[in-house]
């Protein structure tokens, strides 16, 4: 193995070495501890530190990588406290994520390393995310994301490259090929000759490179990272290595030839840079092996104290208080001192539920200088419902930002833009087209302040429902496929003042919020709007009517079918309770609307089965049971897709079995 010094001195090649060995021999250490049931997972990077060590070691400190399983060295380059590595990897409270997560799986703001999710692909479009915050704020740096060959399969990588290259933002893409995703080879992953070839098809420039020479690593991407900065463009690098253990201890090497783990023995990363010293006279063996004593004594004593952490005491509490990001008091560009609510905002104009979403997207935008908007023809088009028509004038290309059909990589964006503290609010074309973004929402934008303390400060708007005639892809309402992951907020106004206030106060807050616009309502429904920029409490249940009757619980278009079904049965003396957030739901106003009736209706579009219906039907029935005068009767739509046909439209919609149900409550 050759390798080419260039202009660095003799210390910072012996600093080098230092910090390739660490995580060898760190390894080395967690095998055994493995054997002797002290830990219980591993995934080994043996025969790959080269490439975590030299792309750390080339970036600056406060450049945000993302790593993979094997980047055992990113973590020990950017020196973080191995006793408290060691606590994460036994599961211990004292560990980076609180024991609530494994392995590689968390991440520290603090050293700017980002806590990747086992699904490989989607943490690259954060890379993506973060080099737009970087490009935004004219700071000279650049983000770096990990992948393996396994990894480029994955749609992820195709949608995170694609808006690098259009976005022209300084992201380098790193590729550790090891010939091996699991078990299946790379003949099974691919059929292009090399995957940097990939590179060209994007509009990027990318070069091969071995990855197990320290110096080609850190030349290369010490030049590449000048290259983003200078010309404002990603970069695709493939790094040739292998992977000299298996996929993690458990899965064994059995299907590797073993004329191939002969070959690369003979590249081993430490052990040819370790003999280059030592042939330059760099180091003497005397040196090394000092070197070599001196991490190992450091790497006890730290397991040592590490070893001493307290035995975890769950408490419940603390486990649902971190769900969530608190909410910190906003505090407006202006100089404001706290919050204007609904309440306390002066003077009122009638608005369209559409005119009133629009007005709190643009207030936003005054208001944070760092808030992004990002959707499919959002700029100069305005959106499919021109609800952001003329903010490209105002408010400009950058932080109006037309997006390719790529959702996954889009919210990813958005997440990568919240690690820089960076606020952005997606918009879906259609709340349908979500779903091939879903992984990002459940798995990454969910979990990320549970697992790491990291806030992601995200608005997903999701434009949903029936009623226009829009068929099957375009009418579905899907909030019930959310209502199951921890760590979302999902708010479903109905009416203008609250469709303002609600999006005000979900930009606001630094938790990732569903934001679901009726878009049958964009235009049909009008009120009063406070002028002001305002807020309306997120998690807060709003009484429509109060009646003796019965109580209808619902939200955004049932609103208005209770409304008018009371209207038009003036002899019956209705509740309806709007519920506006869905998660967290407002269990003090539903248990207050079931004590005032003692019949309850739960009336919503979405379809019955596995709709939010059954929750709330359930916790009533579980918290409230002594105040009931009859069963809890679920109005809902049809169980099939949503029909085209206008008048299969209307006998699908829970609207047309309103009457029903309300006559079958009072009946009993």
């Amino acid at each position: 193995m050759y390798f080419d010094r260039k202009n660095l001195t003799d210390d910072e090649l012996i600093a080098l070495y230092k910090q390739l060995l660490l995580p060898r021999l760190i390894e080395e250490k967690m095998l055994v501890l493995l054997r002797q049931g002290k830990i219980s997972k591993w995934f080994s990077g043996i025969g790959q530190e080269a490439i975590a060590v030299g792309c750390t070691a080339a970036l600056q400190a406060d450049e945000w990588i993302m790593p993979l399983h094997r980047n055992l060295g990113v973590f020990t380059t950017r020196n973080m406290p191995l006793q408290k590595l060691f606590k994460q990897w036994q599961g211990s409270k004292d560990g980076y994520s609180k024991g609530r997560e494994r392995s590689f799986h968390f991440g520290s703001s603090e050293h700017f390393i980002c806590g990747m999710i086992s699904h490989l692909g989607p943490q690259l479009a954060l890379a993506d995310g973060v080099a737009l915050a970087y490009k935004l704020k004219h700071e000279k740096k650049v983000s770096l994301a990990f992948t393996g060959e396994g990894g480029t399969s994955e749609g992820d990588f195709h949608e995170a490259l694609n808006v690098a290259a259009v976005w022209d933002l300084p992201v380098i893409f790193i590729i550790e090929n090891n010939g091996y995703g699991l078990s299946t080879p790379t003949h099974e992953q691919y059929r292009c000759a090399n995957l940097v070839d990939r590179a060209k098809g994007y509009g990027m420039e990318g070069v091969q490179i071995d990855g197990n020479n320290i110096l080609t690593v850190y030349d290369t991407i010490k030049g590449i990272r000048e290259y983003c900065i200078r010309e404002q463009k990603p970069y695709l690098v493939e790094c040739m290595t292998f992977r000299m253990r298996g996929h993690e201890e458990a899965s064994g090497t059995k299907y590797v030839p073993q004329e191939l783990f002969e070959y690369w023995g003979q590249k081993d990363p430490v052990n040819n840079y370790e003999l280059f010293l030592q042939q330059q006279h760099i180091l003497s063996d005397s040196s090394v092996s000092h070197i070599h004593q001196e991490i190992k004594q450091t790497i006890d004593e730290e397991l040592k104290s590490a070893f001493e952490s307290a035995v975890i005491i769950a408490d419940t509490l603390t486990e649902l208080s971190d769900v969530y990001a608190p909410k910190k008091t906003f505090i407006a560009a202006q100089g404001e001192a706290k919050e204007r609510h609904e309440k306390d905002a002066p003077g009122t104009q009638e608005k369209r539920f559409i005119d009133a979403i629009s007005e709190g997207l643009y207030q936003s935008m005054e208001q944070h200088e760092n808030l992004v908007l990002m959707g499919q023809d959002i700029a100069e088009y305005g959106g499919a419902f021109k609800i952001t028509e003329g903010f490209v004038k105002t408010f400009g290309k950058e932080r109006v930002r037309n997006t390719p059909i790529c959702e996954s990589a889009i919210i990813g964006a958005g997440l990568g833009l919240a690690l820089e503290k960076c606020k952005s609010v997606v918009e879906m074309q259609f709340a349908d087209f979500v779903s091939v973004g879903f992984n990002q929402i459940v798995n990454n934008l969910a979990k990320m302040h549970y697992r790491w303390g990291q806030q992601a400060d995200i608005v997903i708007r999701m434009p949903a429902g029936a009623g226009v005639g829009a068929g099957p892809f375009h009418s579905q309402s899907n909030e019930a496929w959310f209502m199951h992951v921890p760590g979302l907020k999902i708010v479903y106004p109905a009416t203008p003042a609250d469709a303002k206030g609600l999006l005000i106060a979900a930009i606001n807050d630094p938790n990732p919020v569903l934001f679901f616009e009726h878009k049958a309502l964009y235009r049909s429904i009008s009120g009063t709007v406070p002028i002001e920029y305002y807020e309306t409490e997120i998690g807060k249940a709003r009484i429509v009517k109060k009646g003796n009757d019965l109580t209808i619980i619902t939200y955004g278009s049932g609103v208005h079918w209770a409304e008018a079904y009371a209207g038009n049965n003036s002899a019956l003396s209705v509740y309806i309770l709007d519920l506006r957030t869905l998660l967290p739901l407002d269990f003090d106003a539903i248990r207050e609307s079931v004590a005032a009736t003692g019949k309850v209706l739960i009336l919503h579009e979405d379809t019955l089965t596995g709709g939010i219906g059954g929750e709330i039907s359930a916790w009533i029935s579980e918290h409230c049971f002594e105040m009931l005068d009859a069963p809890v009767v679920r109005c809902a739509s049809l169980d099939t897709p949503v029909p085209f046909n206008i008048e299969l439209e209307k006998n699908f919609l829970a609207k047309a079995r309103l009457s029903d149900a309300v006559k079958k409550l009072m009946k009993y």
